[in-house]
């Protein structure tokens, strides 16, 4: 998950005045690199600034500037940046934004600049998540799954039972579960689904969804099959047939959502793992909360993921300097630090393997051990895909989930209306 927006548009323009200049060398031969940080969270900005401090103290002849960035419009902030010749030479983003950018020739292709190390310590479906075509245009390092968090005390008092990564929830399960929880003005779940996307689409792949087809030409083309149905027909019986969803919370963000679990009119709420530190700063006193697996499917646990990733623009005169900066700031120590500060997982494996990351404190050890089912999100390598999420997708699955369309003419938007978007950038 990309993380929720505490910089305004006002610094993205202050940025942009920033970004330019002349590549940051000097006279004497000093090299300087923007690093363009979209870290918001107090603790992973200043783990995000002693690094760079770290690395300025022991490379003289290299400076790394510390930009601050926002997630808050930042494809349209890179694009502008990029055709202005203005691009930082590191830019921090997530996975599935960086499709454009790596075919629109403003990424560098990183496979000969990354070191053995980082390439080997980074799994292959952490990988994946930034190929496109054969090259590699962005560094995995962060990454989150959805689980669900739970009023601990409400579960416990209904006799439930408690899936674990082992033994997981089945969706038919959850739906029973929350049906036997909501009742008397209150719910067994709420779904905040403001932006009901990726969040559809990375569920889905627990049931062997994957919407997007890749065929022999390498033209993508969408299909809505039974597999991609059971998370969003889940959804929709929650919210409309069992009553046992809020309807209220599907327009929502999952910040807001937190007053009313707090205030216990909620049993439980899907949220990204990052969201604990919220709830740890905001919980009441004595409110008893725990991390539950999300629901598993035909192919259990899987789950879609867009890590966060660190990429070279390819106008960047210093791309050997940029990939070695990255590497210092992806050692498995300062990935701990880095994942610790932001409440998420590490992608690399000798990082996961941190003690840190295993303890029942804030339930760290159920999210690690959901850390090798996540998977590619379905739409990573789909050109055109940010217009197909916000002109067909989004209000397409706004408008089922809220009852005002069925599960046909979802099909037939998502597919129909879909296939013509995407058709205009596979020419």
């Amino acid at each position: 998950m990309r993380g929720r927006t505490l910089v305004s548009c006002s610094v993205l323009a202050l940025l942009l005045a920033g970004c330019g200049g002349d590549g940051g060398d000097r006279a004497d031969g000093r090299i300087t690199l923007r690093f363009q940080s979209l870290a918001w969270q107090e603790e992973s900005v200043q783990v995000n600034q002693e690094l760079v401090k770290e690395w300025n103290a022991t490379h003289p002849d290299v400076k790394v500037e510390y930009v601050q960035g926002s997630w808050d419009g930042v494809h349209d902030q890179l694009l502008t940046s990029f055709e202005g010749g203005e691009a930082p030479d590191i830019i921090h983003d997530a996975s599935d934004d960086l499709a454009d950018f790596a075919y629109g020739g403003y990424l560098a292709d990183l496979t000969d600049l990354l070191p053995e190390r980082l390439k080997s310590d980074i799994p292959r479906r952490s990988w994946e998540t930034a190929t496109f075509g054969d090259g590699i245009y962005g560094v995995p390092f962060l990454q989150e799954p959805r689980v669900l968090i739970a009023n601990a005390t409400w579960l416990k008092e209904a006799d439930v039972r408690i899936p674990t990564p082992e033994h997981p929830w089945s969706w038919a399960e959850f739906e029973a579960i929350t049906d036997k929880l909501g009742g008397d003005g209150k719910y067994g779940v709420a779904w905040p689904l403001k932006e009901p996307v990726s969040a559809t689409l990375n569920l889905s792949l627990s049931s062997g969804g994957q919407l997007f087809h890749r065929g022999a030409d390498d033209k993508v083309t969408v299909r809505f099959e039974p597999a991609d149905e059971v998370m969003p027909r889940t959804v929709r019986d929650q919210v409309n047939a069992d009553h046992s969803a809020s309807p209220t919370t599907l327009g929502s963000g999952g910040s807001d959502t937190l007053p009313g679990f707090f205030g216990g009119k909620y049993a439980m709420v899907p949220l990204g793992f990052s969201y604990r530190q919220q709830i740890v700063q905001q919980a009441p006193k004595g409110f008893d909360w725990q991390v539950l697996p999300a629901p598993a499917g035909a192919d259990g646990l899987t789950q879609g993921v867009s890590p966060q990733t660190l990429s070279i623009a390819e106008d960047s005169p210093h791309q050997r300097e940029a990939a070695e900066f990255i590497d210092f700031l992806l050692r498995p120590d300062n990935m701990v630090r880095l994942a610790l500060g932001d409440w998420m997982l590490p992608t690399g494996t000798s990082a996961l393997k941190d003690p840190a990351l295993h303890t029942t404190k804030d339930d760290w050890d159920i999210g690690t051990a959901l850390a090798t089912h996540l998977r590619s999100a379905p739409a990573q390598s789909v050109r055109g895909y940010p217009e197909w999420k916000d002109k067909v997708a989004t209000p397409a699955f706004q408008e089922y989930y809220s009852g005002a369309i069925d599960l046909e003419e979802l099909r037939e938007r998502l597919e129909e209306d879909g296939n013509l978007v995407l058709a205009r950038y596979q020419r």
